[in-house]
This record gives structure tokens, C-alpha cells and sequence, in this order.
């Protein structure tokens, strides 16, 4: 069995780094045409060093006049991940928690997966080209998590505007799905757990198969739902939505 991902064009937003990173190299293993999207310049220009002929595109997601202005010349594309995203770190109180870094959370991860799929969508229904569009959630738009207001809140809209954009890509041919993934080991986790945050020990004592997932394990089942194979949402969790409880002691953060 292969995906077939050969030659098709496919836009990443959030490439530079973590799981958006990891995308992009395998599709571009796979020989896609890869447009990496990402608003810090210097993860861009080292993924494209490491990978040439990935394309670059430096951009917010969230600042919806300059992302058209950078993506209006861009070619029909066979498929859309929508991965820029903020993490939810640290942890802050629903009482407490500040105004503007909800709205950074909300420009990103539902404002600026909006903006990217209307763009590249609009431009696949006028051409009439079928294809996927997967956005990356998270197993905490289904969980409420003590200090993260901010994200479990845009995570479950990423879940529903997932949804809305199924219900009314559909008819053009175009999937939209979602993959919710758990704590995933990227370069920032990592280093938040050096730093002394004991992130791998929550999540591991949480989790069933006792381990966190690392990247490559959230970029196939991507690669699936960007192929012509695929037809729903994948929760990518090791088992840890079985046995997850909210009241873990944040002491421990």
C-alpha cells in the first residue's frame, strides 16, 4: 500500500519547528512539493537548508492581510496541514489568566486556521481541485487541564471548525480532518523539561505505554489523512485519554 504523495503541492503552517518541522522533511521524503509557512525566519531558513527544495514562506497566520499577500501567488495545492500553534506553557489560572495571551492564542491557533484554509481552499474549489486538509489539534479539546484556559479553549475550536469546514468542503471533494495529538517530545518540550517542569513525568504516569510520543508518531498518521486513503479524525494518545485524571497534583509544575 503507498499514499501516493508523490508530486502533489501541500502547504505546512508552523514548519519551522516541532511537529510542523517533522511534516514537512517526511512529505518532502515522500517527493511532495512542500511550501513551508512559518513567522520565525531562522527554524525556516535551516529546515530549507537541510531540505532544499522546500519552499519557504515567512508569515503569521494571524495577520490575515499579510498571509494573503504572501500565499495569493501560491499554486492550487493538493492539501493543507494547519499546525502553527502556541503551547500551553505555563500554566496559568482561569481567574487570572491575562488578556492578551488569550488573544495570541486565539490569532494563532483559530483566527490564523481560518484564514489559511479559506485562502488555499478558495483557491481549490475555483480550480475544482480535490484534496485534504488536516488540522492539528489536541487531546486537550476534549479534556479540561487546570491552567489552560487559553488552550484547551482554542483546541476545541480548532475540533469544530474542523466540522464546519468538513460539512461544507465536502461537496467540493476536499476532506477536512483533525489529529488530536498528547504531549508530543519537540524541541521546546525537551527543553522545558531540562529546565526542571517534570512534564514527561505527568504525562508518563497518565499514560498506559508509559512513554511520550515523539514526532514522527503525529507526522504519518498526517501523511495518512493527506492521502486519498483517509476519511476521519485520529486521537494520537497512547492510550492516555483512558486513564487521564485532571486533578493531577500541579505542585509538581
Amino acid at each position: 500500500m503507498t499514499l501516493n504523495l508523490a508530486g502533489k503541492k501541500f502547504l505546512i503552517t508552523g514548519a519551522g519547528k516541532g511537529i510542523g518541522r517533522e511534516i514537512a522533511k517526511t512529505l518532502h521524503q515522500q517527493g511532495s512539493k512542500v511550501n513551508a509557512l512559518s513567522r520565525l525566519i531562522e527554524p525556516l531558513k535551516s529546515l530549507v537548508s537541510e531540505n532544499p527544495g522546500i519552499q519557504p514562506i515567512h508569515a503569521d497566520v494571524g495577520k490575515l492581510e499579510t498571509l494573503f499577500n504572501k500565499l495569493e501567488g501560491i499554486d492550487v495545492l493538493g492539501g493543507l496541514v494547519n499546525n502553527a500553534a502556541q503551547t500551553g506553557i505555563p500554566l496559568i489560572g482561569a481567574l487570572g489568566y491575562p488578556r492578551e495571551e488569550l488573544h495570541s492564542l486565539i490569532d494563532s491557533q483559530v483566527l490564523g486556521l481560518i484564514n489559511a484554509t479559506q485562502i488555499v481552499a478558495k483557491k481549490m474549489v475555483a480550480a475544482g481541485k480535490h484534496g485534504s486538509i488536516v488540522n492539528v489539534s489536541s487531546i486537550w479539546s476534549k479534556q479540561v487541564v487546570p491552567g489552560q484556559l487559553a488552550y484547551t479553549m482554542t483546541k476545541a475550536a480548532v475540533d469544530m471548525i474542523t466540522k464546519q469546514f468538513a460539512l461544507e468542503l465536502g461537496p467540493h471533494n476536499i476532506r477536512v480532518n483533525a489529529v488530536n495529538p498528547t504531549l508530543v517530545l519537540t524541541e521546546k518540550v525537551t527543553r522545558v523539561i531540562k529546565e526542571g517542569v517534570p512534564l514527561d513525568e505527568i504525562f508518563i504516569e497518565r499514560t498506559p505505554n508509559h512513554r511520550i510520543c515523539k514526532v514522527h508518531e503525529i507526522a504519518l498518521p498526517v501523511l495518512y489523512l493527506l492521502s486519498d486513503l483517509s476519511t476521519t479524525t485520529n486521537i494520537i494518545n497512547g492510550g492516555m485519554m483512558s486513564s487521564y485524571c485532571t486533578s493531577f497534583d500541579t505542585k509538581k509544575t
